[in-house]
């Protein structure tokens, strides 16, 4: 049987030297032998942080109908860490052709720049594949704050000057870099103060060590509703289908503060692009489906789906936006 390489070797040469008919006969071969059959055994689906995080739970939404599009189950796993570096750099070193990530933005987009140790570089380790869903983040205050109107809340944080505190789930993640632009667009001087994850956010909020937090809807709005919080407005530059109650940060005059969270399936660079397209496809198909919208939106994401050119160009942007703030402000991992 010829082999592989063999096939490539007789490609390399000039279809006047093959002769028209052989040289098509060839290339059908070769093709034939490149495209072997895919997938040939579970797809595993790591996720850097526990199970029952948002980014777990939106795995799990796409897992059941990926595996009926694809024929092979599909199995989340989670390795928690890092910040979710931990399962991306374990998907970014994989060679399984079996083996995807779904990461969040601080993990494709600027890992590196917040952490030069980090180990692998998203710009050039990792495949794009879909973006799954979107969520703004909530800015609030805790409930004693005078004011009830986003203009009115803005202008008792600035009074604040240096004596508030806001709370984030860590150096670096999306809730302390986009309070750092929002600072820089408001005049808010509240200091920084770093948690393990956003539930302690939210108990130190309600506990009066904390004056300012940006959250996710799902975490906010139990205690909005009772008036242990108040909301300012939420990051994204227009009202969001999670929370279309809320207000935008835009409707206070906060222009230039738009920020989303998002979550994202992605695969090593290295994967061969005939799989990346039909991985790509059986994503946004099952992303779209009513029944998956409906868990992602239960889980706190509103669904989007894209080709991986359209995950690529989120990346992209996010990667300047975040990283303007990075350098504005000198933000390392560690700062």
């Amino acid at each position: 049987m010829t082999s592989r390489r063999h096939l490539l070797q007789l490609l390399a040469a000039t279809p006047a030297v093959l002769g028209g008919a052989a040289f098509a006969q060839t290339r059908r071969a070769a093709s034939a032998a490149a495209v072997s059959p895919w997938p040939t055994r579970p797809l595993k689906i790591l996720v850097g942080f526990p199970g029952g995080s948002t980014p777990d739970l939106a795995a799990r939404a796409i897992a059941e109908p990926l595996a009926r599009l694809l024929g092979q189950p599909v199995v989340v796993e989670n390795k928690p860490g890092a910040s979710g570096n931990i399962a991306a750099d374990l998907m970014a070193k994989s060679t399984d052709q079996h083996t995807i990530g779904v990461l969040i933005n601080g993990n494709l987009t600027v890992a590196k720049m917040l952490n030069p140790a980090t180990p692998f570089d998203p710009a050039k380790d990792f495949a794009p594949l879909s973006l799954i869903g979107v969520a703004p983040l909530v800015l609030v205050t805790v409930g004693s704050a005078n004011g009830t109107t986003p203009t009115e809340l803005l202008l008792w944080a600035r009074n604040l000057g240096d004596k508030g505190n806001y709370g984030t789930p860590g150096n670096g993640t999306v809730g302390h870099l986009g309070m750092e632009l929002i600072k820089s667009k408001t005049g808010i001087a509240a200091a920084h103060v770093p948690f393990p994850g956003n539930p302690q956010v939210v108990n130190a909020l309600l506990g009066g060590q904390l004056q300012l937090a940006l959250l996710p809807p799902g975490l906010a709005l139990p205690h909005v509703k009772t008036g242990k919080l108040k909301v300012v407005g939420i990051t994204s530059p227009v009202r969001s289908s999670l929370v279309p109650e809320l207000p935008t940060l835009r409707s206070a005059d906060v222009f230039g503060a738009d920020l989303e969270i998002w979550t994202a399936a992605a695969a090593p660079a290295t994967l061969p692009k005939p799989i990346v397209a039909r991985l790509s496809a059986a994503l946004v198909e099952a992303i779209r489906a009513p029944d998956t919208r409906q868990r992602l939106l239960n889980a706190g994401w509103q669904a989007v789906g894209t080709a991986p050119e359209g995950l690529a160009n989120r990346m992209r942007a996010d990667t300047g936006l975040l990283g303007g703030i990075i350098q504005m402000r000198g933000i390392t991992a560690a700062s």
